[in-house]
C-alpha cells in the first residue's frame, strides 16, 4: 500500500489536453506545466542548444545532448496537448516555440477582438446582481466565474472590488447584514470566502426563522381549528337542550 501511494505521489502530472476550447484557461496551465518541467524557456524564447566545443569532454557531450532531448520534449509535450484536429494542422512546424505562436494566434483572437469581449464582460459584471430566490452559493459562482473570465482577458480584477460588487448587488432581505459587514470590517482586507460564508451564515438564519413562523402558523391554524370545532359542538349541544 505504501509503495502504492509513494508511486502516485512521485508521478508526473497529467499534460493538460486542449480541444479548441477555453483556450485562456488552457493556456495558463500549459505554461506552468511546462516550467514544472524546465521547458518554458524553450517554448517562449525558442532557446537554442550552443554547438560543442572542438575536443568536448563527456560531461559536455552529454549535457549537450540532454539540452537538444530538451527541445525535442517540449515539442512532444505540446503535442500530446492537442486534439488530433489541432494536431494535424501544426504537426508541420518544427520547433516548440512556432506551434505555440501559432496556437495563440489562432485561438487567442487579436487585440480588438480581446478588447470586445473584455468590454462586454465588464458590462455584464457591473449589471450583475443578486436574484431574490437565488441561494447565496449560486450566485457567488456565477460571479466569480464571470471575474475568472475578466483575469483571463488581462483584466486586473483584484478581490476588495469582487466584495464590493457582492455588497451592492444583494437583495433587500440582506440589507442589516450589509451594514453589519460595512461597520464592523476593512472591506479591503475581507476575502471573497469570508464575505460569502458571512452572507451563507446569514441566509441560514433567514431559513430557520421561515420555517419557525411557517410552524408557528400552522400551529396556530390547527388550534383555532380545534377551538372551531369544540365551540360548534358545544352550540349544537345548546340548541338540542334548548
Amino acid at each position: 500500500m505504501a509503495e502504492s501511494m509513494a508511486g502516485r505521489s512521485n508521478s508526473a502530472p497529467v499534460i493538460p489536453q486542449f480541444s479548441g476550447e477555453n483556450y485562456q484557461i488552457w493556456v495558463v496551465k500549459m505554461r506552468y506545466y511546462l516550467r514544472s518541467q524546465g521547458l518554458w524557456e524553450i517554448v517562449d524564447e525558442d532557446k537554442q542548444v550552443p554547438p560543442l566545443r572542438a575536443n568536448p569532454t563527456l560531461a559536455q557531450i552529454k549535457l549537450h545532448e540532454e539540452e537538444k532531448m530538451k527541445r525535442d520534449k517540449a515539442i512532444t509535450f505540446l503535442h500530446s496537448a492537442l486534439s488530433d484536429a489541432i494536431f494535424t494542422s501544426i504537426m508541420h512546424l518544427e520547433t516548440a516555440k512556432q506551434i505555440w505562436d501559432e496556437l495563440k494566434e489562432r485561438f487567442e483572437g487579436n487585440e480588438r477582438v480581446k478588447s470586445v469581449k473584455l468590454l462586454t464582460l465588464k458590462r455584464e459584471f457591473e449589471l450583475f446582481k443578486m436574484k431574490e430566490d437565488e441561494s447565496v452559493k449560486d450566485y457567488s459562482s456565477k460571479l466569480l466565474e464571470l471575474v475568472n473570465q475578466m483575469r483571463l482577458y488581462g483584466e486586473v480584477v483584484e478581490d476588495f472590488k469582487v466584495v464590493e460588487k457582492i455588497l451592492i448587488s444583494l437583495p433587500e432581505k440582506f440589507e442589516a447584514k450589509v451594514t453589519a459587514i460595512e461597520e464592523s470590517c476593512d472591506l479591503k482586507r475581507l476575502t471573497i470566502s469570508e464575505m460569502i460564508s458571512k452572507l451563507q451564515a446569514q441566509e441560514q438564519r433567514n431559513s430557520m426563522r421561515n420555517v419557525d413562523v411557517s410552524e408557528g402558523a400552522f400551529q396556530a391554524k390547527q388550534t383555532g381549528e380545534r377551538s372551531s370545532t369544540v365551540n360548534q359542538k358545544w352550540l349544537k349541544h345548546e340548541k338540542k337542550q334548548w
